[in-house]
C-alpha cells in the first residue's frame, strides 16, 4: 500500500509539471507565434500614454525582455523555493509555492487564491455532501421500489436535474426562496470564521444550485447499479443463508454498487474544487473560478496559471483518493 501511495504522489507530481508547462506553453508562447512582441505584449500595461520608457520598464518587471524559457524556469522556481517580485516601489518575497505576481493589481497571485479559495471550498464540499447523499438515497430507493410511483417520481427529478442548468435553476430558486418567501439571503458570502449560521445561511441556494443537477446523474447511477447488483449471485448467496434484508442491501449490495458512483465522485469533487463557475457568477461569490474568468478577460496570465495549477492539484489529488477508497468500498479490488 504503501509503495502504491508513493508512486501515485511522484506520477501526480510529474502530471502537475506537465500542466504547469502546457499552460504556459498556451499563454506565453502562443501569443508570440501569433505575432506579439514583448513591447506589444508591454504596452497593454502602461495605459493610454504609450511611453517607451514606461514600456521598457514593464518588459523588464514582468519578464517580458527574457526568453521563454528562463520565464518558465523562474516560475518553476518560484513553486519550489519561492521568489522576489518587485511590485514598482520595493521588493517583496513571495515564499514557496509561489504562483507568481499579478500583472494587473499588483498581488502577490498565492495571496489572492488564499483569499478566493475558502470560498470555492466552502461550495464544492458542501454541494459535494448534498449531492451524494442525496443521489445515492433516491437512487437506492428508486432500485427498491422498481417500477412504482416511488422509482417514477425519482426518475423523473432526475430527469428535471439533469436538463436545468445552474444558470436556470440558480436565479429560480432566489426568486422563490429569497426575493418571494425572504427565506434565505440571495447573494453575498460570510465567512465560516466570522459566522457559522449567517455562512450556512448564504451557502443554503449555492449548494442547492450546484447539486441539483449531479444529484439526479448519481441517483439514476446508484439506480442501475443496484439493479444489476441485486441480481448477482452472492446477493442471493447472502439471502439463502438467512441474512437480514437490511444487511444484504446496505452491507453488500450498496456496497458493490457504490464502485463506480465513487470514481465519479472523486473526479465532479475535483473539478468542482477547481472552481464551481456558474454558482459563483450566479451567485456573485469570489471563488477561483469566477475570479479565473475575469483574469482571463484582463490577461492577467499569472493569475491564470496559479488558478489552473490549484485546479489541476485538486484533481490530482481527488484521483488519488478514489484510488484508496476503493480497496475499501469494494473487497473486490486490491490495491499493490
Amino acid at each position: 500500500m504503501i509503495n502504491y501511495i508513493v508512486r501515485r504522489l511522484l506520477a501526480g507530481v510529474v502530471l502537475l509539471f506537465v500542466i504547469s508547462l502546457i499552460t504556459f506553453f498556451i499563454f506565453f508562447v502562443i501569443p508570440r507565434l501569433g505575432g506579439q512582441t514583448p513591447e506589444s505584449l508591454a504596452s497593454s500595461f502602461v495605459g493610454k500614454t504609450q511611453d517607451p520608457k514606461a514600456i521598457e520598464g514593464v518588459m523588464h518587471r514582468f519578464g517580458f525582455d527574457q526568453s521563454i524559457w528562463v520565464q518558465y524556469g523562474r516560475y518553476i522556481k518560484g513553486v519550489f523555493f519561492g521568489y522576489d517580485f518587485s511590485n514598482g516601489a520595493e521588493q517583496v518575497h513571495c515564499f514557496a509555492p509561489c504562483l507568481g505576481f499579478s500583472y494587473k493589481n499588483d498581488i502577490l497571485v498565492s495571496h489572492s487564491i488564499s483569499e478566493w479559495l475558502p470560498v470555492t471550498l466552502s461550495i464544492a464540499l458542501g454541494a459535494s455532501v448534498v449531492w451524494l447523499l442525496f443521489g445515492v438515497t433516491v437512487g437506492v430507493i428508486s432500485a427498491l421500489r422498481r417500477g412504482t410511483w416511488v422509482d417514477r417520481a425519482g426518475m423523473l427529478t432526475a430527469l428535471m436535474g439533469v436538463s436545468l442548468p445552474v444558470y436556470f435553476i440558480g436565479p429560480l430558486l432566489m426568486i422563490v426562496f429569497a426575493n418571494n418567501w425572504h427565506l434565505l439571503p440571495d447573494s453575498g458570502y460570510v465567512p465560516l470564521t466570522t459566522d457559522p449560521y449567517q455562512w450556512f445561511m448564504h451557502l443554503v441556494l449555492p449548494w442547492a444550485a450546484t447539486a441539483f443537477g449531479l444529484a439526479a446523474l448519481y441517483a439514476r447511477l446508484t439506480r442501475v447499479g443496484m439493479l444489476d447488483t441485486l441480481n448477482e449471485d452472492f446477493i442471493r448467496t447472502a439471502r439463502a443463508k438467512g441474512l437480514p434484508e437490511r444487511t444484504v442491501i446496505f452491507k453488500h449490495a450498496l456496497r458493490a454498487a457504490l464502485t463506480p458512483i465513487v470514481t465519479i465522485f472523486g473526479m465532479d469533487l475535483g473539478f468542482a474544487l477547481g472552481g464551481v463557475v456558474l454558482t459563483e457568477y450566479v451567485f456573485n461569490l469570489p471563488g477561483i473560478g469566477r475570479e479565473a474568468v475575469d483574469a482571463v478577460n484582463q490577461s492577467d496570465l499569472p493569475v491564470v496559471m496559479g488558478v489552473t495549477i490549484v485546479a489541476a492539484a485538486f484533481i490530482v489529488l481527488a484521483n488519488l483518493v478514489v484510488d484508496l477508497l476503493y480497496g475499501v468500498v469494494d473487497p473486490r479490488v486490491r490495491l499493490s
